[in-house]
Order: structure tokens, then sequence, then C-alpha cells
């Protein structure tokens, strides 16, 4: 049976990953390709901490994964100049 809970090793090899993603959805959050105002730049980049924040709390090797898939996924958004789509139907 595999393991379900993450271990010290698990999340210090995800550190650089998640830091990795993190600034660089602060740093696509500055593009001028998004047409977003001041304050809504703003907003969306407290939104992003604000989940980087929930998510460090997590330790399950499967959600850690699907956080992961999520930040990535949002990521590509971002990079096209658009923003994710708030509900994945």
């Amino acid at each position: 049976m595999g393991r379900i809970w993450a271990t010290a090793e698990d999340l210090g090899r995800n550190r650089a990953r998640v830091l990795s993603l993190y600034r660089q959805i602060l740093r696509s959050l500055n593009s001028p390709e998004l047409q977003l105002g001041f304050a809504a730049r703003l907003a969306k980049k407290a939104e992003a901490r604000a989940m980087f924040w929930v998510g460090s709390d997590e330790r399950s090797l499967h959600n850690i994964a699907d956080l992961i898939d999520a930040a990535e996924y949002s990521l590509s958004f971002l990079r096209k100049g658009q923003l994710p789509p708030r509900y994945i139907t």
C-alpha cells in the first residue's frame, strides 16, 4: 500500500518547485498583456498569495500534486496573457 501523507523529505523535494511556481505566477500577473488595472492586479496577487498560503498546510501527497498541477495550469493561461477560468467544467 502506498503512502498517503507527505513526509518531511517529500515536502522538501517540492519546496523549490512550489517557490518557483509562486514567483512565476506573481511575475506573470505583472505582465502588460493582462488587461488589469492597478487595483485588480493587486487583488489577483493577493488571491494567489492566499492560495499558496492555504496550500502550505496541505500534507496529503495527492492534494499537493493536484495543487501543483492547478498552479501550472493557471500559469499556462497567464503566459498567454489570459486569466485562468474561475471554474473548470
